[in-house]
């Protein structure tokens, strides 16, 4: 069953443009290759977090939405819990009424 997730992720305020996209890919690569679909990513910006975290002021935040199952979770967590320029995520399950989510599924061209 496929439920649509939200993750947002905190990547350290001194890297730059191009790592930050490396940051980006490497995440949506580990979701794809778990299943997941309709990635949307938006990058937020820079912005002041609200107090200081491993030393840090700034961040840089990424929002992820995609619709998968729970097993797409895990390894990209870990992946972002063992990673340096990662400081701070969190995952959360959307409510969304189940008529969107296979609306969204069947917008999705099936890949033969």
């Amino acid at each position: 069953m496929s439920i649509v997730y939200e993750t947002i992720y905190i990547l350290r305020p001194d890297l730059g443009d191009e790592q930050v996209e490396q940051a980006v890919t490497k995440y949506q690569n580990l979701l794809t290759e778990q299943g997941a679909e309709n990635i949307e990513i938006q990058n937020r910006g820079k912005r002041r977090l609200a107090y200081e975290i491993k030393k840090h002021r700034d961040g840089i935040y990424i929002q992820m939405n995609y619709i998968g199952g729970g097993k797409a979770i895990a390894p990209m967590e870990r992946a972002m819990r063992l990673s340096e320029e990662v400081i701070r995520y969190l995952t959360i399950k959307q409510d969304v009424p189940e008529e969107t989510v296979e609306e969204a599924e069947e917008a999705v061209p099936v890949s033969a």
